[in-house]
């Protein structure tokens, strides 16, 4: 058995519907953009696969002011109920239409499809049900009895999990009245036109819902135009600032999803075998390209070198390579750029003493790719404790006691989430109303649903999206 591999099981490419070019979705219909149009690259092979057009600052404005018109002749008018229809028709489409999603996601990304299949698709579907769901009871919501949408939001999302931010972003600011301008990432923009797509499937007004494809200058015109009520950025703490300070004193609202450095703390009396487990999905979950990723990992000192010796076990048996794979573990960096990030942070680590454990896996040589990668000995000092490096790094921190552990966790300033991994009640209740972070996780880590508020504390940023709680930040309450 001890020789014993996988067989190759990839999922066919042609299932994505790969057009060689896509177009910018405004007021219901695709239009060329008269913007430097982009290409596209398959992080994983490095190859175009397509050619996308971007906006120019003429078509924010036109995209903005086909939001506005949606919105104050038919979609702010809308009854709940009748808003809901939509909403719930565009999360059925959505499900019909997953397994092409996950393999065009797969391919613009880089991520696994079988994250891109059980976990992204199946979540923004479930945001669209959700926030549906919610519609025609906002006056129940505890906004008081009449609660009003904003208007015309504009939404900036990453490139870690495009549709799923998409439908984070659009299903909460339908739900409540308002109507969307979106901005995908200049990396990954291919899912969230296929949801452009789904919207005219649909039968959504024209103008309800945009589509911008564009790099950050696209991005600042968005936010900063007159039109726009409501700004909702998931992304870099630097860019979020950027955004708050050119916000303040207009009046917009603001919500602020920014990068995070997770403490994933494991107790001595944790199960280890469990919170191996956790620590894995925490950091190589989507390559570590996620905001709440438990990236820094605090171990009480008597464990240390068992939970060491069975979590470099488990990562050696990680399987690195092709995103079509359904076999594959830990797919492509999305980017050259973030890989060479990932690669200088990493030597960052080794020379500032820390003691690195790559993983055995064969990696491929095309492609943007990083073997997992646990560093031990780290102090807090160091870079690799101290920024986000977003990718499969992971940086192991000990403790004795309990208060250490907590004052070790806090020791930055980010605070999007935490782990703790113990078997007592009250020691996870006594730590979590410690922790500073947004989001605190027990005996488990990255587990998401729509119904739950997800948001950051300091520089993580400020707001709540998902349940009744993030319905606030879009509407006039």
């Amino acid at each position: 058995m001890s020789n014993w591999e996988y067989a190759p099981a990839p999922e066919s490419r042609d299932i994505a519907n790969l057009k060689p070019a896509y177009r910018m979705f405004v007021d219901g219909k695709f239009v060329e953009g008269s913007g430097e149009p982009l290409k596209t690259v398959n992080p994983a092979t490095e190859e175009v696969l397509a050619e996308v057009s971007t906006a120019s600052p003429a078509d924010v404005d036109t995209a903005v002011k086909a939001a506005r018109r949606a919105h104050e002749r038919v979609w702010g008018k809308m009854p709940g109920a009748e808003r809901a229809k939509y909403i719930f028709r565009v999360a059925r489409l959505i499900q019909e239409r997953a397994r092409e999603l996950a393999v065009l996601e797969s391919l613009d990304n880089g991520k696994p499809i079988k994250e891109s299949r059980d976990v992204d698709v199946p979540t923004a579907a479930a945001h669209f049900f959700y926030h549906a769901g919610w519609a025609d009871k906002l006056g129940y919501a505890g906004f008081g009895p009449d609660p009003r949408p904003l208007g015309v939001a504009g939404q900036v999302i990453p490139w870690n999990f495009p549709l799923l931010m998409a439908a984070w972003k659009i299903a909460p600011a339908l739900a409540c009245g308002n109507t969307v301008v979106l901005k995908p990432a200049e990396t990954t923009p291919l899912t969230a036109l296929v949801l452009a797509e789904i919207c005219q499937q649909a039968d959504l007004p024209p103008g309800v819902v945009n589509i911008l494809p564009g790099a950050g200058d696209v991005g600042s015109e968005l936010v900063n135009h007159a039109g726009i009520d409501k700004v909702a950025f998931t992304g870099s703490t630097e860019v979020g600032k950027l955004i708050q300070r050119s916000l303040a004193g207009t009046g917009k609202k603001l919500t602020l999803e920014l990068g995070g450095k997770a403490a994933n703390i494991v107790f001595d009396d944790a199960p280890l075998d469990q919170a191996v487990e956790g620590i894995v999905n925490g950091i190589f979950f989507n390559q570590g390209h996620v905001c709440c990723a438990g990236s820094r990992l605090l171990v009480q000192e008597s464990i240390a070198d068992e939970l060491l010796e069975k979590l470099r076990h488990r990562v050696s048996t990680l399987r690195v390579g092709d995103s079509l794979d359904k076999n594959t573990d830990v797919g492509a960096i999305n980017s050259r750029a973030q890989l060479e990030k990932i690669q200088e942070l990493a030597a960052a680590g080794d020379a500032e003493g820390a003691q690195r454990w790559t993983s055995p896996c064969p990696v491929p040589e095309k492609g943007f790719f990083f073997a997992p990668t646990v560093f031990s000995d780290v102090q807090q000092s160091m870079r690799i404790a101290r920024e986000e490096i977003f990718g499969p790094v992971l940086s192991v921190l000990t403790f004795r006691t309990p208060d250490e552990a907590v004052a070790k966790a806090n020791n930055t300033p980010y605070g999007l989430s935490a782990g703790i991994w113990t078997e007592k009640g009250s020691r996870i209740l006594w730590a979590a109303q410690r922790m500073r972070a947004g989001v605190v996780w027990a005996n488990t880590f990255n587990r998401f649903d729509p119904t739950a508020p997800f948001g950051g504390y300091q520089e993580s940023g400020f707001g709540r999206e998902g349940g009744r709680a993030g319905l606030e930040a879009y509407l006039d309450v």
